[in-house]
């Protein structure tokens, strides 16, 4: 059974930091492309930031270029989301992602963050 289990989030000031980690478990972490998504209220999901399975190569959006980080630890079957300088902006259910093809695309159930002061 394929589970993505979100943990790290929480509320936090404008400027603050947090860090996301999504444990994976039921399938071959280290063969898949991890991601972090993310959906505010009333917008689409949208894409924050991708490493391969190597963890040799990441991308991110631009929005949090400079400020997040996305890691992984294949042994621990874990990936992370690194988040300084938060604004309000970046208000959102995040969500990891685990991908290997069209066929094998599996999704963790979110995990809120709010940047308020």
């Amino acid at each position: 059974q394929v589970q993505l289990v979100e943990s790290g989030g929480g509320l936090v000031q404008p400027g603050g930091s947090l860090r996301l980690s999504c444990v994976a478990s039921g399938f071959t972490f280290s063969s898949y492309a991890m991601s972090w998504y993310r959906q505010a209220p009333g917008k689409e999901r949208e894409l924050v930031a991708r490493i391969i399975s190597t963890g040799d190569g990441t991308n991110y959006a631009d929005f949090v270029k400079g400020r997040f980080t996305i890691s992984r630890d294949n042994a621990k079957k874990t990936v992370y989301l690194r988040m300084n300088d938060l604004k309000p902006e970046d208000t959102a259910v995040y969500y990891c992602n685990a991908n290997h093809g069209v066929l094998m695309n599996y999704w963790g159930k979110g995990i809120l963050v709010t940047v308020s002061s």
